[in-house]
């Protein structure tokens, strides 16, 4: 009796993190990605072009953004910058992009990242390594503000039980 109790413990059990690891959409922590969008944005590249016509900046080849705790890595980053050319906007990023912070790090193909909002949204194979926890999706969307994301599109993660 004591056996068949412990068997259906461990299918409710399992079957309770396979929907949880299935599901379309999963709302994640993020307390090592908050971030405060008010400080400083630096960026250094191989290469830069700049469209005074439509306010934007390319930087391409090993870019690196850096602001205050938060790296951001890509092939080619274009910033967009506020009317008057005086602060940035937006940063959207293309090839290979990872973004890290403290303990997390979340790696994409692509991502945009809002300045005034605090977002960044990351779509296309979208990794998010937190310790030893893992979790891959479609799209992952941050708010930096406030620490919490959600990642949607065939959420699919492990969780590892503690003392494993």
């Amino acid at each position: 009796m004591i056996g068949a109790l412990r068997t259906l413990f461990l299918a409710a059990v399992l079957g309770a993190n396979v929907s949880v690891a299935m599901a379309q959409e999963a709302k994640v922590a993020f307390g090592g990605l908050s971030q405060d969008p008010s400080l400083p944005v630096e960026v250094q590249a191989d290469k830069l072009s700049v469209n005074n016509g439509d306010g934007s900046a390319v930087f391409a080849g090993n870019v690196v953004v850096v602001q205050g705790e938060m790296h951001m890595n890509a092939a080619e980053v274009r910033v967009e910058y506020t009317p008057g050319g005086n602060q940035i906007s937006r940063l959207h990023a293309t090839g290979g992009v990872t973004i890290s912070n403290l303990a997390d790090a979340a790696e994409s193909r692509e991502a945009v990242y809002t300045i005034d909002a605090g977002t960044i949204v990351m779509t296309g194979d979208v990794l998010l390594t937190q310790g030893p926890t893992v979790l891959s999706g479609k799209k992952l969307t941050i708010h930096l503000k406030d620490g919490t994301g959600v990642m949607e599109g065939r959420v699919s993660t492990t969780f590892v039980p503690s003392g494993n």
